[in-house]
């Protein structure tokens, strides 16, 4: 079966979510700003999932995951919770 682990941070507002990408982008470190910005408890642990399969997670966060090139930070996506940036860590098919 299907596995991957992700890390991501979760905001209210695309805007914040699109320059947390920019910063990001720029140097930012990705667990530091989840840290910092998400609303999602795992922000505490730099936005780390750890491991699931398809499914686990709401439709438009598991479309990204098990679709989208590892080690880039995708979004923003919006789900029913706010705004996410994923960074999919690693994959299994």
């Amino acid at each position: 079966m299907a596995q991957a682990t992700a890390r991501h941070i979760l905001v209210e507002t695309e805007e914040e979510c699109l320059s947390l990408k920019e910063q990001i982008e720029n140097g930012l470190d990705f667990a530091e700003a989840a840290k910092n910005n998400s609303s999602c408890p795992s922000g505490g642990n730099g936005g780390d999932l750890g491991s699931f399969a398809p499914g686990q997670m709401v439709k438009e966060f598991n479309d990204v995951v098990f679709t989208g090139e590892l080690n880039k930070v995708h979004g923003p996506v919006q789900t029913q919770f706010g705004f996410h940036l994923i960074e999919i860590t690693s994959r299994e098919d």
